[in-house]
């Protein structure tokens, strides 16, 4: 009986310890985010919503959430699993072209790791671009509004990712089957595939470099233009105190189907940040974006696209968890593209937003 008694004890000490161990490998951890901000534009224009290429923190003249969200992560020795339903102002304009429920879907996507000895990763689903340094959660960017460059490229894109990170965690790499541009769903009529690319190299932990594309076609087949677009950016924390982001886009894209014509457009962007402290940051940029054939930003006008911004940011974290956010921004274009309230189109937009935001 002693005997039988010590087995039982073992196999129950056993069971626990892979219990124990079971549980220390499946991690789920449920996570938060919300921001609330006031804009005011000084057009004041009548529908208070910023220009249709504004895509975060669009709507001026009164209170509104930019994003909220709630996201469940499952994360296992070889599985990963992330879920995230959003709502906001960001929302609205970022999905108005999916159907019904999807409007709301912010992340979706599983991952299995290929190889017990290396990170190697295939992850499919509804995922964050890989295109930029600036990404829909306002608190982990410098500055509150978004940069041109990164409000007329991706924020998000649905389809597969194979990634990979070196051993020194100084190389990740990256190929992307996609469906389409910014998309969940295709665009009716297209059967057409996109391609895309990441390369970030962090020779120190004080600079990043990092390569993104995108190859495809966001149009149904009968009208099929092919879109070839390269995002690059480097980040250097000169100090504790002080950092720099500098970054440039660069698109092509054929004037029709089968056309060897092509329209472009660019856009450079830099950041200087200084941190006296660390609750208190101030952000300086001075961007420039051209679209003269109106591909990404459409205006009627001759010259198209051309204009030149400025802003200045300043952060005071209230909490670990929560800071609060103030910016004046200045847009200056060749063309009278912005609307006003009273009086003809103006070439000029200036804007002060304050923002609260909270992560759990």
């Amino acid at each position: 009986m002693i005997k039988i008694a010590y087995c039982n004890a073992v196999a129950l000490l056993a069971t626990t310890c892979a219990f124990a161990q079971d549980r220390a490998e499946n991690t789920l951890t449920i996570s938060g985010y919300a921001e609330a901000y006031y804009q005011q534009d000084f057009n004041r224009p009548l529908n208070n919503t910023r220009p249709e290429f504004v895509y975060s923190h669009n709507r001026t003249g009164e209170v509104a959430l930019n994003l909220v969200f709630i996201k469940a992560s499952l994360n296992q020795d070889r599985v990963r699993v992330n879920l995230a339903v959003a709502a906001g102002t960001y929302m609205n304009a970022n999905y108005s072209a999916e159907p019904d429920v999807l409007k709301n879907l912010y992340e979706a996507n599983v991952g299995v790791k290929l190889s017990r000895t290396h990170d190697l990763w295939l992850d499919a689903g509804v995922l964050p671009s890989h295109l930029g340094f600036e990404s829909a959660v306002g608190k982990d960017n410098w500055t509150v509004t978004r940069s041109l460059s990164a409000e007329n490229s991706p924020y998000f894109e649905t389809g597969a990712r194979l990634g990979y990170n070196s051993p020194n965690g100084k190389w990740y790499l990256a190929a992307l089957y996609l469906n389409g541009w910014q998309r969940i769903q295709r665009v009716d009529g297209n059967t057409t595939p996109a391609f895309g690319h990441q390369v970030t190299f962090k020779p120190t932990d004080r600079i990043t470099l990092n390569s993104g594309s995108f190859i495809g076609n966001d149009r149904p087949d009968s009208t099929r233009r092919m879109r070839y677009f390269h995002n690059f950016y480097a980040l250097f924390q000169v100090s504790d105190q002080f950092g720099i982001t500098a970054g440039f886009d660069m698109g092509m894209e054929q004037k029709e189907k089968g056309s060897d014509e092509y329209h472009t457009w660019y856009t450079p962007v830099l950041l200087a940040k200084y941190a006296p402290t660390d609750k208190f940051s101030l952000t300086a940029r001075g961007e420039y974006y051209q679209d003269k054939d109106g591909v990404l930003i459409a205006t009627g006008t001759s010259s198209g696209f051309q204009t030149w911004g400025y802003s200045l940011n300043v952060d005071y974290h209230i909490l670990s968890n929560l800071v609060w956010r103030t910016e004046v921004r200045n847009l200056s274009s060749k063309e009278a593209v912005f609307t006003k309230r009273d009086g003809p189109a103006t070439g000029y937009s200036t804007v002060a937003i304050t923002a609260l935001a909270v992560s759990f």
